[in-house]
């Protein structure tokens, strides 16, 4: 019998030490090294909207940035892949109502709506405009964020001073088939058939069933990792370039990053997502009434690159630039701060 529980006890014992490994425990206070590095909330008609705030002057213009997903904090990002951001801005992380810090289980994903997000973006920015005193913000897009930041800026433009469009969406359907020809091909120039016939098992030029099956497989994301164009060039899949590690952030209660990954699963049902995928930029939003810039990662194969060239060339705005990385992916301002930096300072237009 003592054999038995000193068995069970070491078993109990090691279970906890790993759990501790994967999820350590912390008070989800930001580290240091910024001067102003806050974690605070805003209410938004009866839900919490998560904010994280960093910058290295407290004198900084403001940049609202809206993150990919829905569902993948953009602080995530900052964390694993520290950028430029935070010498040039203070910058404001904020997590759409539903995901990461504004996770809340009783949403009802059928009012997660486009409008719904705007609203919430505009009264991040207002709360920011009038605490730091501008008024006008910097915003920018990452992703997805750039289909919620793009309508935001057409509906309010008297708000922002400028548009950061990274990775911007701009007619995600055509996206999405320009980047299943790609990875075929580079796949069939490998020789590896293998990967070709799961390919060749989904008809998504002449089935919509099979196009959505097809964006939510496994295989758009193992092939976009595996070979360069995903999340980031370096990355080779979601599980251990975001999910293992974002388990390990101690910025992040353990609650906090258990609901990261819950509001991930439920935005998939957010009526916002859809949304996202039926928009078409060159159709939607032709022109804007403030100046843009674009930063393109060269292998970008989750936003075509070229498709994001092409919106540059036809949008209207009053100034407008395209600034393409090489060698990058799908995350070009995380991925190389040099580049950023050479890029902001080239600008000159981000003094406060």
């Amino acid at each position: 019998m003592k054999k038995k529980m000193l068995g069970i006890t070491i078993f109990l014992v090691l279970i906890i030490i790993i759990i501790l490994i994967i999820l350590p425990p912390s008070l989800g206070k930001l580290p240091k090294g910024h001067a102003l590095s806050e974690k605070t909330f805003l209410e938004a008609d009866g839900v919490r909207l998560g904010l994280i705030l960093l910058s290295d002057k407290t004198d900084n213009p403001v940049l609202l940035v809206c993150g990919g997903g829905p569902g993948i904090p953009q602080y995530l990002m900052e964390s694993l892949y520290p950028s430029v951001l935070p010498e040039y801005f203070t910058v404001c992380y904020f997590d759409y109502r539903g995901t990461g810090l504004s996770f809340d289980s009783g949403v009802d994903p059928d009012n997660m709506t486009t409008d719904k997000y705007i609203k919430d973006i505009v009264l991040v920015t207002n709360y920011l405009r009038e605490r730091f005193v501008q008024d006008k913000i910097y915003i920018m897009g990452h992703s997805f964020g750039t289909y919620m930041a793009l309508n935001t800026v057409k509906q309010y433009p008297e708000y922002y001073t400028a548009y950061l469009a990274m990775s911007q969406i701009c007619d995600q359907y055509r996206s999405e088939l320009m980047a299943f020809d790609y990875m075929r091909g580079r796949y069939k120039e490998q020789g590896n058939s293998a990967l070709v016939a799961q390919f060749d098992k989904y008809k998504i030029t002449e089935s919509e069933d099979d196009y959505r099956k097809y964006t939510n497989s496994g295989l758009r994301d193992k092939a976009m990792h595996e070979l360069g164009v995903g999340t980031t060039s370096d990355m080779d899949n979601v599980i251990t370039g975001l999910f293992f590690p974002s388990l390990r952030i101690k910025a992040y209660t353990p609650l906090e990053r258990i609901n990261i990954w819950r509001g991930k699963a439920a935005s998939g049902k957010f009526a916002v997502n859809s949304e996202s995928w039926l928009f078409n930029a060159f159709e939607a939003v032709s022109s804007i009434e403030i100046p843009i810039y674009f930063f393109a990662g060269e292998n970008d194969m989750t936003c075509c690159t070229t498709l994001q060239k092409e919106y540059y060339e036809s949008v209207i705005a009053p100034e407008k630039e395209f600034f393409l990385y090489e060698g990058c992916a799908h995350s070009p301002i995380y991925e190389d701060g040099e580049k950023t930096r050479e890029i902001l300072d080239g600008l000159g237009i981000f003094a406060p």
